[in-house]
């Protein structure tokens, strides 16, 4: 049973991240329990169901990533060079003049590079109007509606789905979630837009990562800002 325990902590990057912590403290708690003498037996099997079902999920929403493609703008020719760079790097800063295209097709290029299965891709924006446009716009263009594979949440809506890929918000919206998820396990990308307006929001967030980093080596951070 031992070498079992290991076999589930040796698996648990392949589960989805919001998962991971619950299961390792679960493999702790066997661990304590077998080595009091205890009969862990059923209690393994039933954490063995569980690692199985994380693990699912994330293969289901591989299988369930919308068709890519994109339109004619200045930071489509640059998708092979921005993916290699989400590939290679923890953090990744995107530097395009208004209207380049960074703040619709970044998200579409974090999902090609294989972003998105084991948590959401985050993409803050400044403003509400902002969050829902933007996440009307990519919905539309990988022929999905709102609330499926794209949503957004602003201030009293929220139009997310738990199987969704990309989640549009304010900056303030992800503030608020640090309060109950402090290593932002619902995520496995977050995009920070328009840093160069440096609003006391993203100023705090982006200390705030730089916080979070060490800690979730698995997180990708891309920061784009017009300047």
């Amino acid at each position: 049973m031992t070498l079992d325990l290991k076999g589930l902590k040796n698996r648990l990057d392949a589960c989805y991240r919001r998962d991971q912590f619950r299961l390792r403290r679960a493999i702790e708690k066997l661990e304590g329990d077998l080595k009091n003498g205890h009969d862990i037996q059923q209690a393994a099997e039933a954490l063995a169901e569980r690692f199985e079902s994380s693990v699912a999920r994330v293969q289901t929403r591989m299988r369930q990533v919308p068709k890519i493609e994109y339109p004619d703008l200045p930071v489509s020719d640059k998708r092979a060079e921005i993916l290699q760079a989400i590939l290679s790097h923890q953090v990744v800063i995107v530097c395009g003049e208004t209207g380049s295209g960074k703040t619709t097709q970044l998200p579409k290029i974090c999902l090609e590079a294989g972003r998105g299965m084991k948590g959401m891709i985050g993409h803050t924006q400044p403003r509400r109007i902002a969050a829902r446009t933007v996440a009307t716009r990519i919905a539309e263009e990988l022929g999905q509606s709102i609330g499926q594979a794209v949503g957004y949440k602003v201030r009293f809506r929220d139009k997310t789905s738990s199987d969704g890929f990309i989640k549009l918000m304010t900056d303030g919206i992800l503030l608020a979630e640090i309060q109950h998820d402090r290593f932002l396990d619902d995520y496995d990308t977050l995009i920070i837009d328009e840093a160069h307006e440096r609003s006391l929001n993203i100023d705090f967030l982006l200390g705030y990562l730089r916080w979070v980093l060490p800690k979730r080596p698995d997180l990708k951070v891309i920061i784009t800002s017009a300047t």
